[in-house]
Parts: C-alpha cells; structure tokens; sequence
C-alpha cells in the first residue's frame, strides 16, 4: 500500500511524535542532479548543533562532522554537503525526512521505528552511538534513593528518543511502568533546568546530568554503565530508499566515509582526541572519559548491526507497538540494508576488525 506524505505527517502526530521542523523552506534545496548524482546531500542530526561550525557529539558520525571528512570525499565531484540539526532529536529529524528535506539522518532506534510503522520509506545502512548509557538524577537532598522509589514522582523523560525504551526496561525491571509515574516530556536542556530548580522530582536522561552533579545540584541514583546493555540507548545512520535507490553509489561512499571514521574512531590510540572532539559540543571531556572508563572503543564506536544490535531493534519494535508508540511492527531483517556496510568493511579490509556480541549481550565464542 502506498502511503502519502500527508497520511505520514498525521499518523507521526498522532504518535505523539511530530514536532515543528526549525528548517522552513529547506525542501527548496533539495538534491539537484548533475548526471547521475546529486548537488547535495542532506544530513539530519538528531542533535542540536553546537558552535560555529556546530558540531555534535557521542558517535563516528560525530566524528566525520567534526573533521569534515564526508565533505573532503565528496568536494572533488562538486557534490556540497549540509549538515541539519534538530534540538527536537529523532521526532523533528522524522518530520524533516516526511517532508523530503533530508537524504541521510543519524537517529536512534524509537524515532525511526514509528516513523516505518508510518510508512516512511527508509533503510538502516550502519550503526553509530550504540550502547550509549542512560543515566537517573533526583535533587541533592531528595528522598529518592534507586529506581523503585519513583512510583508517583514528576519525572522528566525525553519522549520519543531513543532513551523511552531502555527507560521503560529499567522502570519494568524495577517493578514499574511510567505510567505508575507523572512522567514529564522534556528535552534536555528543560530537563536539566527543572531538575536545579526541583520543579520536578527526577530526571532519566544522558552523560549531561553529570553537569548538575558536578555543581552538586543532583545525586545520579541509577546508571546503566556497567550493567546490562539492554538498558542503554541504540542509534543508526539510515537513508531515504527514494536516494539510495537515485544514487546507490553515491550511498555506497556516505557509508565507506561512516565506516573509515568508525575505525579511527575505535583505534584506541585516538580515545583522547575523539573525547577532545565531543567535548567542544558542550559537554565536559572529563564526563566523556568517565562514561567511557572501562569499555573498549570498538565495543561502542561500532558500524556493524551484529546479532545484539539487530535483536535490540526487534525487541524495540515489539516493546514501541506494545506501549502504543507505533501503529504497528517493522520487519527489522528487511530494514536493515547491510550491502553498503558489507562492501565497505570487504573494501576496507575490516571484516573482523570489530567484535561481534551475542543476542544475548555475550561476545560471540564466549
């Protein structure tokens, strides 16, 4: 059945998921072709950008922005590149791709699951910021101690991002589900407001509820660092069928650039400068390097969907038609588009570079 532009829009706002796109009038420019390829390509960044030039943080595609190394493959063929970011993360990154203003996006998994419920036509093409750990902040003196004290507190919790999922697994390990709780939409920054001024009783959010700790204006009461990565977040490059199918060579070198990013990335001999490279979007290196203690480069700065990953976003697509967050279940072996990955790593000679887990969470052979 083909589905419209229209019908998408009203079904992602009645996911509670549409949000206002804060890049008015982009559709204008989109890709012109010169021959068999585009005069630009568009990145969306579930991020909000940070400096000038903004940059983000927390993944090779972080990365690749930063160095400019996407740009630097493609300006011998003319080809521009325009990085778009979103400070309402994955939900305005799904009205901007329904709109037909993005060909690439780099989006976790619950955004991008309800928008192909919708009858967005997407594809995955690599993983990047996977395993990213959530984090559950209370103000200094407050009575809470761990997860199970939240039943009936204001609790802020980004909906709609990929952090809702694995927040609602450490609620239902914990004997709860939000709507045990008076759960709170807000974005970061919100989050980060309210909680200094305990207009809310806690906040499940990211690395940035360090910054509160740090000043001693919050207690953090629950990490996922060092537990089961069922609790962490999940997060992809994917790419509108309607370019890859236009441009699949075009796509095939987005990927390859992902992926020799990935690798710089992962090389341990880089962890300092890649946590240099975050930090100028805002949060400190030293938070970085405290999330990051003790887990290998190659374990989170990781292209592949390996058995885990892919059982992440099937358990994902069960639990968002569950809750009602989607209108229905994706069929995640053939969303996931793996032949630009699989290219990439032959070409790069990369095949066995980086390790490969279990559904279960357990390295393969262990």
């Amino acid at each position: 059945m083909t589905v419209d532009r229209r019908t998408i829009l009203k079904q992602l706002a009645a996911a509670g998921v549409g949000v206002g796109v804060d890049m008015l009038g982009r559709s204008a420019l989109a890709a012109t072709p010169s021959g068999n390829q585009p005069g630009v390509i568009r990145i969306g960044v579930a991020q909000p950008g940070i400096g000038n030039p903004p940059v983000f943080s927390g993944s090779s595609a972080a990365v690749a922005n930063a160095r400019g190394w996407v740009e630097d493959e493609f300006r011998p063929d003319g080809i521009k590149i325009e990085w778009v970011f979103f400070k309402g993360a994955g939900p305005a990154v799904n009205e901007a791709l329904t709109n037909k203003q993005l060909d690439f996006a780099f989006q976790g998994d619950l955004p991008a699951i309800v928008a192909k419920a919708a009858g967005l036509k997407t594809k995955l093409v690599l993983a990047t910021g996977v395993r990213s750990n959530i984090y559950l902040a209370v103000p200094p003196d407050s009575p809470i101690q761990s997860v199970k004290d939240l039943r009936g507190k204001r609790v802020a919790i980004f909906k709609g991002t990929n952090a809702q999922l694995p927040i609602n697994r450490v609620l239902e390990a914990n004997g709860l589900q939000e709507r045990d709780l008076r759960s709170i939409n807000l974005d970061q920054a919100t989050t980060l407001a309210a909680l200094s001024t305990k207009d809310i009783d806690a906040a499940f959010g990211n690395i940035n509820l360090l910054r509160l700790r740090d000043k001693n204006a919050a207690r953090i009461v629950y990490s996922s660092k060092g537990g089961s990565p069922i609790f962490t977040t999940q997060s992809h490059v994917l790419v509108t069928e309607e370019f890859a199918q236009q441009y699949p060579e075009i796509t095939g070198r987005v990927v390859k650039t992902f992926v020799k990013t990935a690798k710089w990335a992962s090389d341990e001999v880089n962890r300092d400068e890649v946590l240099h490279l975050w930090a100028k979007a805002g949060t400190p290196y030293e938070h970085w390097k405290e999330d990051y203690a003790g887990e290998p480069l190659r374990v989170r700065i990781n292209p592949n969907f390996d058995p885990f990953l892919v059982a992440r976003y099937k358990d994902s697509v069960e639990q968002a038609y569950r809750l009602k967050l989607s209108r229905g279940k994706v069929d995640v072996d053939q969303w996931i588009d793996q032949r630009y990955l699989k290219a990439a790593l032959k070409a790069l000679k990369l095949e066995t570079y980086w390790p490969v887990y279990q559904a279960n969470g357990n390295i393969l052979g262990a």
